[in-house]
């Protein structure tokens, strides 16, 4: 961050952010290895059951799961806050309170 501390692009920092927590998502639904797992994953986040039933037992690849509604939705940023993980955003606006 201290490398980029300079650029008064914010667009890029929103753009790595939103890539940084789709992979997160990826990586979550590949770590429910079955589709059981997945199932039971997304009905306690709240999913229908017959929405659950659907994505979790999907042919459709990891990075593009991660990119769905569902998944955002199951993990939303604030799942991701609550864990504990750093936006680029707001250190920049820390290190540049001026921007």
């Amino acid at each position: 961050m201290g490398y980029f501390r300079l650029a008064d692009r914010v667009s890029v920092f929103r753009d790595l952010d939103g890539w940084i927590r789709r992979r997160l998502r990826q990586v979550r639904w590949k770590e429910w290895k079955t589709t059981a797992a997945k199932r039971h994953n997304l009905r306690i986040r709240g999913m229908s059951e017959r929405t659950a039933r659907k994505w979790a037992g999907g042919s459709k690849g990891y990075w593009r799961i991660a990119g769905s509604q569902v998944l955002q939705v199951a993990l939303p940023n604030s799942y991701w806050n609550r864990l504990g993980l750093k936006t680029l955003t707001a250190t920049r606006q820390r290190l540049n309170p001026t921007a």
